[in-house]
């Protein structure tokens, strides 16, 4: 029978051993039974012509974990942030279980719902089982979870704590994802309001008005000055709609292109953190996800250089997370991260108060924890301001420019009304 070689975290720590077992697959079983998570596999030099997949002995039917039929894919498998969030969560919970890692996966693996997640779990375990680290397996199957994610999932391999970095990862998954339908949710209401504004009002100029205004013209009536306006409005409209409909491509098309280049991205980025309202959103929300990562990562046992190194490149704003590489830069040669961060400009004076007050008692992570989740309610109430803002302002313009228009159609028909009398 083949022997393995292995390497594997237990409950004792690091062990390493060697075991008998017809393939990989059994040798996995084996240890897993023995409540062994490896992270090395190696097949002993005297069983190189036995393939992974034995023969089967007579009276003995070897039964596969995953499907017969299933092929994994060959590229990158892309999952949206819903999914990468409940791969994490269900892992997590597997492995809090007590559950190793590859029967964890096999039984995600075996799940009924067709999905990438499914897709996912297949192809980490054949890469587990081929010896591969499971940090370094999603690194190479999935650009969704990013080098944050990895470098946590490495650092748990590494201390053996696995399951409870993942746990806290799906943790501030979920608030990630909370965070991004929170400020999305803010948004997509004015922008109705704003459309629909823009629908009514050419809904008058082209149709109605004009309509109106032959009605007036058959008559012999005297036209109001304000149809006579929209009217010509409406004309001119009428005969250069595919001009302006050409030139808001053109400049579409322009604008997209400018901003694809990497000279534009930092300028473009700036911008928007300086819009009306809008930019405060951006910026409550940079504070929120800057304080979540870097606690999350500090929590996690990663040094404070290394920690925001990640937390800069999980920063979304080109500009913010290039003024985040000069913090991290001070915080190399020595500086504390508050004073910094208070060098940066970009950090609110409470912000830099609570990181002072946890670099003086020595619990940084549970500081920025805690700022986060202040930061987090000053977001909500931000957005709330601004929905309580903009809301009544678009509905009021709304409002007098449909006033607007139906002043002049009632002018109108009185204006037919008297033509038609006389």
């Amino acid at each position: 029978m083949p022997s393995f070689t292995y390497s594997a975290h237990g409950p004792a720590g690091i062990v390493s051993g060697e075991l008998s077992a017809a393939d990989r697959a059994e040798a996995f079983a084996l240890l897993g039974k023995k409540k062994l998570q490896p992270f090395k596999l190696e097949q002993g030099s005297a069983a190189k012509a036995v393939g992974r997949v034995g023969p089967v002995r007579p009276g003995k039917a070897k039964v596969s974990d995953a499907p017969a039929d299933t092929t994994p894919p060959t590229g990158p498998i892309k999952l949206k942030l819903p999914q990468v969030v409940m791969f994490t969560e269900e892992l997590s919970d597997l492995l809090a279980a007590g559950i190793q890692l590859e029967p964890a996966l096999g039984t995600m693996e075996r799940r009924r719902e067709l999905s990438g997640v499914k897709t996912l779990a297949t192809v980490l375990r054949s890469k587990i089982r081929d010896g591969m680290s499971f940090s370094k397996a999603v690194a190479s199957t999935s650009p969704s979870f990013g080098s944050l994610f990895c470098a946590l999932a490495a650092a748990g391999e590494a201390s053996g704590s696995l399951p409870a970095i993942l746990k806290r990862q799906a943790a501030y998954l979920r608030s990630l994802q909370a965070l991004r339908g929170k400020v999305m949710f803010a948004m997509i209401y004015p922008a109705f309001l704003i459309v629909s504004a823009v629908a009514v009002t050419l809904l008058f100029i082209v149709y109605l008005i004009p309509k109106l205004t032959e009605l007036l013209a058959e008559t012999g009536g005297a036209m109001p000055m304000g149809a006579t306006i929209i009217l010509f409005i409406s004309g001119i409209f009428k005969k250069v709609w595919w001009l302006l409909a050409l030139g808001g491509f053109i400049g579409w098309g322009s604008f997209k292109a400018w901003l694809a280049r990497p000279e534009s991205k930092i300028p473009w980025a700036r911008f928007t953190l300086k819009v009306p309202l809008f930019g405060q959103i951006l910026k409550s929300r940079f504070y929120v996800q800057f304080l979540e990562t870097l606690s999350n990562l500090i929590g996690s046992g990663l040094p404070m250089t290394h920690a925001l190194q990640l937390t800069q490149q999980a920063t979304e704003n080109p500009y913010l997370r290039q003024e985040l590489t000069e913090v991290m830069t001070q915080v190399s040669e020595g500086v504390s991260l508050s004073r910094a961060l208070d060098r940066s400009g970009h950090f609110p004076p409470l912000l830099l108060d609570m990181v002072s007050v946890g670099e003086q008692t020595g619990k940084i992570a549970e500081s920025l924890s805690k700022a986060a989740e202040r930061f987090d309610r000053e977001l909500e109430k931000t957005v709330d301001k601004i929905s309580a803002i903009i809301q009544p302002a678009i509905i009021c313009l709304m409002a007098g420019m449909v006033g607007v228009m139906a002043y002049l159609m009632v002018s109108t028909i009185f204006q037919t009304i008297s033509g038609v009398g006389k």
